[in-house]
């Protein structure tokens, strides 16, 4: 357990740069969204079979479909949230975006048969005041009303992914990481094909950025954070994953000096402090 709290903590702390890294490359979220995913995609397999791997989801018809509906939402999700970047900033974006596991929370009775705590409602209520804050506060800014919407699908969506992958009992690890990967990057592929075709106008000085959000922030990422949320408690996975949106918080306002007003700092606080709260909570009764 120990072991993938650590890896899932890793994944979410490289997850958290995403939306720094892409700043710094200069083609559409939809282009950037493709190329990660490919990269990642690839790297991944490639570790698959170094690391001497087989593939066993012939066997486990159920649990591949959990997973392709997993990547599907997954390809979905990073979709609007790079869009809402763009359009409304990572630290709005992302914070916004982290509703979704408050909505883990909420359906994880349903789904997954998990009983909601006392202290897991007050981590709901919190973060979902948050969000309030946050989006209300820049919509009342005039800030853009389709990167907020792309924002809150984006949770919605995010949630998806996380509850259909947890309902995936037999494929674990790295060979979920990679179907879930491969799964996305294809949808994505066949998104962007649709959309605009696949030829893109790179820089030179752009692909030390391509390459490492492709094969650092999602090949790796994804391996952390799929191969550990099989082994962790749904609410767990949603509560712990607050650090996600601070790291990108705090990424943001040093390196891309993104400002955020006092109510959407109290926004802020309430998601992750709400979050920290539901965990403690949880750890003191499990001793």
């Amino acid at each position: 357990m120990r072991k993938s709290y650590l890896k899932y903590f890793a994944g979410l702390l490289v997850f958290g740069s995403n939306g720094v890294v892409a700043s710094f490359i200069h083609l559409s979220s939809y282009e950037i969204v493709l190329l990660r995913s490919v990269l990642g995609g690839c790297l991944l397999l490639a570790l698959f079979f170094a690391t001497g791997h087989r593939f066993t989801f012939m066997h486990h018809k159920r649990d591949l479909l959990f997973i392709s509906l997993s990547g599907v939402t997954m390809a979905v999700e990073w979709l609007l949230l790079f869009e809402a970047y763009a359009q409304i900033g990572v630290s709005l974006g992302m914070l916004i975006n982290y509703t979704g596991p408050a909505l883990v929370i909420l359906f994880s009775p349903l789904f997954l048969k998990e009983r909601i705590t006392f202290p897991k409602l007050i981590a709901l209520a919190a973060a979902l005041l948050g969000a309030f804050f946050i989006s209300g506060q820049a919509a009342a800014h005039g800030v853009s009303a389709r990167g907020l919407l792309c924002a809150i699908l984006s949770a919605v969506t995010y949630a998806i992914m996380v509850l259909t992958n947890k309902l995936a009992q037999s494929i674990k690890g790295i060979e979920n990481s990679v179907l879930q990967l491969l799964c996305a990057a294809a949808v994505v592929a066949v998104f962007v094909g649709c959309k605009q075709g696949f030829s893109m106008d790179i820089a030179a000085g752009e692909w030390l950025p391509i390459l490492w959000l492709g094969f650092v922030n999602t090949g790796l990422g994804c391996y952390f954070y799929f191969s550990s949320i099989g082994a962790l408690p749904a609410q767990s996975v949603a509560i712990c994953g607050y650090l996600e949106p601070l790291f990108a918080v705090v990424l943001s306002v040093l390196i891309l000096k993104e400002t955020m007003s006092p109510l959407q700092i109290i926004g802020a606080v309430l998601i992750v402090g709400g979050a920290v709260f539901g965990e403690c909570c949880r750890g003191r009764k499990g001793r």
